[in-house]
């Protein structure tokens, strides 16, 4: 049976051992934003040219607003599945199946595309010529050690998450803050490198950027596993998306100025060649090569709940397979994560065998599926702010809705610049999952039942 939710969002029947407090949450917001993404962003972004440190910063507007709504909506909406119970509480249940089908995909997809970074600075170390079956090994093996993890427990998965989010994060901020010394303009080349339309190539290079920022929302996926989420959880979206903004924005500064054009677009592991460049040698380089070994795979662990923790929201509401809505014996999402590793698996495979550039299409196809839940929870935010902001102060009102206005605007940005053959991969994704909900609505009317979130929505009405 499902848990029974409190009005404060958390499960009944669900022991303290199994839930955790504000460090945590902001952890978990913070360890599965600065995953390997970051690491190997520069690389992806200098093909643009500086022009791309201006879509970094409009991202990161974007990526604030976002925050800021997300930790609205989980005061109005508690318990988790964040993105997919503010779209079905505000638009129907089939919306909700929507965004929590989309979600799942940015989760699992997410998670072949941070390891794929993350295999580029292990082989700082090991697999120096990048065999590609070697390559392979080691992406796999960086999907199932937090998959096993998770498997063992919260506790587990949160003592994880505290210390590499500290290990991860202390080498990035000495190099937004410290590299910035070294920096010179000479570096950074032509303003304008990729050519064509100006607009084009930030919009494009934006939603690059948006990679860099997703996971801001995880703190309210899991809100049913925070203590006191009403408090708890916005405070952990808000601080934990600032603090990764900082650091990512003057780190990528950093990088562009230390490491001359032509070998940043080459790099691999950009961080690492940009602390070389600075330091000489090659001790301060294979330093932060670690750094972001130990952010990927706590930013993989982070995320691995994430693939178990959406689909379980959704699946008590009869709106997802039915096993995914079961906790294991040691409290945790077991069907999700592992059917959401294999499928992690498989497309870390297709990527290495059938993409020229496997990061950047993993990055975009990431990048689309999760918009869609973020556009639907700023259209959800926008929605119930026209319709009940009445009783909310003038001030208080045309703030919240510029705030929320801005998340929805970003989101269609976010769309316009992921790009033909994301849109494509990603819209095909999304629509695979019609008959699926076909199939779960015909059981369902089979059984003669009507789904918990049906009848929510009904009292509602």
């Amino acid at each position: 049976m499902p848990d029974v939710m409190k009005p404060d969002g958390v499960a009944r029947g669900r022991p303290d051992e199994r839930r955790f407090g504000l460090p945590t949450a902001t952890a978990l917001v913070v360890g599965s934003v600065i995953g390997t993404g970051v690491f190997a962003l520069p690389s992806a972004l200098a093909g643009f040219g500086p022009i791309s440190l201006v879509a970094f910063v409009l991202a990161t507007v974007g990526a604030v607003a976002l925050a800021l709504t997300f930790g609205a909506l989980n005061r109005r909406v508690p318990g988790s599945g964040g993105p997919y119970l503010y779209a079905r509480e505000g638009f129907g249940e089939f919306a909700g199946f929507v965004n929590a089908w989309s979600y799942w995909i940015t989760a699992w997809a997410g998670n072949a595309a941070i390891v794929v970074a993350w295999v580029g600075y292990v082989e700082v170390f090991w697999n120096t010529s990048h065999a590609r079956g070697w390559s392979l090994a080691i992406a796999l093996a960086g999907l199932w050690v937090p998959a096993a993890i998770n498997l063992a427990g919260i506790r587990s998965l949160a003592v994880v998450q505290v210390v590499t989010t500290v290990l991860k994060f202390i080498p990035l901020l000495f190099m937004a803050t410290v590299g910035l010394l070294f920096v010179k303009s000479a570096n950074f080349g032509e303003f304008h490198a990729g050519g064509g339309p100006a607009f084009g190539a930030v919009s494009a290079a934006a939603a690059i950027a948006l990679f860099a920022y997703i996971g801001i929302e995880t703190a309210s996926v899991a809100a049913g596993r925070v203590v006191n989420p009403a408090r708890n959880v916005g405070r952990a979206t808000v601080a934990g998306t600032v603090a990764c903004a900082v650091v990512y924005i003057l780190g990528a500064v950093t990088v562009f100025g230390t490491v001359s054009h032509e070998a940043l677009v080459a790099s691999a592991a950009p961080f690492t060649d940009s602390a070389n460049a600075i330091f000489g040698g090659r001790w301060a380089g294979n330093t932060v090569a670690a750094a972001a070994i130990v952010s990927g795979f706590g930013a993989l662990v982070g995320w691995t709940l994430i693939v178990g923790e959406m689909p379980q929201a959704a699946a008590r509401d009869r709106l997802f397979p039915a096993p995914f809505a079961r906790d294991s014996r040691r409290g945790v999402p077991a069907y999700g994560i592992v059917a959401g590793t294999i499928l992690a698996s498989v497309l870390t495979v297709v990527s290495y065998t059938s993409f020229a550039e496997v990061f950047t299409t993993v990055v975009l196809l990431s990048v689309l599926t999760a918009v869609v839940p973020y556009l639907f929870s700023a259209a959800a935010q926008v929605y119930w702010l026209l319709t009940e902001g009445r009783r909310a102060r003038c001030g208080h009102l045309l703030r919240d809705l510029l705030v929320a206005a801005t998340a929805l605007l970003f989101s269609f940005w976010a769309v316009a610049g992921s790009g033909y053959q994301a849109a494509y991969y990603g819209l095909f994704c999304l629509l695979l999952g019609v008959p699926v909900y076909i199939w779960l609505k015909v059981g369902t009317r089979e059984h003669g039942e009507i789904s918990p979130a049906a009848q929510t929505q009904g009292v509602r009405r």
